[in-house]
């Protein structure tokens, strides 16, 4: 799964949230047991802006305590990344698919529900395979 570390400082009787490998990323919780929400919320807004923009997604680092997207969310990211690292665009991949346009554009919107199947079928003509596992 697809984490990023963040950090808390108070604020005027809240918490300010940041995510130091994306700066971009600033919000509040008012208490620290609610700060998974808002942190993973402003996080994916963030990636969802950079994969809109065509900007890199940086690996995340390991310090601090981690926030966790979910797995449709990493497989969009991941798929994004692996694009880019080929040097192939959508429409490559569209091609490859044989899928329209929109079908393809919907893989890379964060805040769409894609199937799972479907970002696994994409993942594939680009090579690549997805694994899954549990951990405690």
């Amino acid at each position: 799964m697809l984490s990023y570390p963040i950090t808390t400082e108070p604020d005027d009787g809240t918490l300010l949230i940041r995510c130091p490998d994306l700066p971009e990323v600033v919000t509040f919780a008012e208490l620290e047991a609610e700060i998974e929400a808002p942190a993973r919320d402003a996080i994916e807004e963030a990636l969802a802006a950079r994969i809109s923009h065509g900007e890199d997604i940086p690996k995340a680092s390991a310090e601090g305590r981690m926030v966790s997207m979910g797995v449709t969310t990493t497989l969009k990211v991941r798929l994004y990344q692996e694009l880019r690292a080929q040097g192939k665009t959508r429409a490559d991949l569209m091609r490859a698919l044989g899928w329209s346009r929109n079908s393809v554009d919907r893989l890379f919107r964060i805040g769409h529900a894609s199937k799972t199947d479907q970002l696994e079928a994409a993942l594939a003509a680009l090579g690549k395979r997805v694994t899954i596992g549990l951990a405690a």
